[in-house]
């Protein structure tokens, strides 16, 4: 959602995801795992504030709008190059060929290390918001194989759906819509993983399960049998490197929700609801025993 404050500057805010299947199939050539994965978006978003300087100055502000954000997190978000947000800014400018700068305010609400593609989610809107300030002209499909160079997610927030099917290593993007909004509950705990290490742990499937199940049943709005359908292979290696996500699978087993699991490589873990105000009622009585995040969101679609 882009919003333009004047002519200097505007604002784009930009959602988390949630994997509702993720199945991790052979290695590729490229290093990377051929996947297919279940991805919505949900009413958990970062914000970014874009406005434009004198060309060559690309500069970063990050604004903590989390008030049970643990500092010890806050300070794994770099405002230097290595940050999502200055690389895909640079990689445009590079890319485009234009001279151009920009100070760009991330107010952050999405949780790092968690599974929810925050940092991907914030390059996207980067790719997506400076192509409007800057004129540039760019397509969303073209913004899209620029994102793809960022991370195997970024697509997916660059494909104007709320929802879809992703293969390949993320960047092949079938849009899907269901029948009726998603309601979730979502816990993050303290613990953070590594991506790379999850994979590294991860024993791809000979036999690799499909999502087709799972978004005929959603499509259907029979939430019931799409619980049952709901898969993450990454959540045993996961369980293995953290104990906080097993704990979270136990916890989850005990609560009336339709299904459960971890998103994409955790340590977020969620529970799918009857409705929101189920989510908000369970969101209540977890933050009662956890010193965690704790989230009550819908579907975007």
């Amino acid at each position: 959602m882009l919003r333009q404050l004047h002519t200097d500057c505007c604002e784009v805010s930009t959602p988390a995801k949630l994997n509702l299947f993720l199945e991790v199939a052979a290695r590729r050539p490229d290093g990377y795992h051929e996947l297919e994965t279940l991805m919505v978006t949900i009413s958990l978003f970062d914000t970014l504030r874009f406005t434009q300087t004198q060309a060559g100055h690309l500069n970063l502000r990050n604004h903590w709008c989390v008030s049970r954000q643990q500092h010890a997190t806050t300070t794994l978000l770099p405002s230097g190059p290595d940050n999502l947000v200055l690389k895909a800014a640079s990689l445009l400018l590079r890319e485009t060929g234009v001279s151009r700068g920009v100070d760009i305010d991330l107010f952050k609400r999405i949780p790092l290390a968690a599974g929810l593609a925050g940092g991907s989610s914030d390059a996207a809107a980067t790719l997506f918001g400076l192509n409007r300030l800057w004129q540039l002209g760019l397509s969303l499909s073209e913004l899209s194989e620029l994102g793809a160079k960022l991370g195997s997610d970024v697509p997916f927030f660059l494909a104007g759906t709320n929802a879809a099917i992703c293969r390949g290593r993320g960047e092949i993007i079938e849009p899907v819509r269901f029948s009726t909004g998603l309601h979730f509950v979502i816990v993050k705990p303290a613990a953070g993983l590594s991506t790379a290490q999850v994979f590294q742990n991860c024993h791809p499937a000979q036999t690799p399960k499909s999502a087709g199940e799972l978004v005929r049943s959603l499509h259907g709005g029979d939430l019931g049998r799409a619980g049952s359908y709901m898969f993450n292979r990454l959540g045993a290696p996961a369980e293995q490197l953290c104990d906080q996500v097993s704990q979270l699978r136990d916890r989850f087993a005990d609560l009336p929700v339709f299904g459960h699991l971890m998103s994409g490589s955790g340590t977020s873990y969620f529970g799918l609801c009857h409705n929101s105000q189920q989510a908000r009622r369970l969101a209540g009585r977890l933050r009662s025993t956890h010193s965690s995040q704790v989230f009550a969101v819908q579907s975007c679609v």
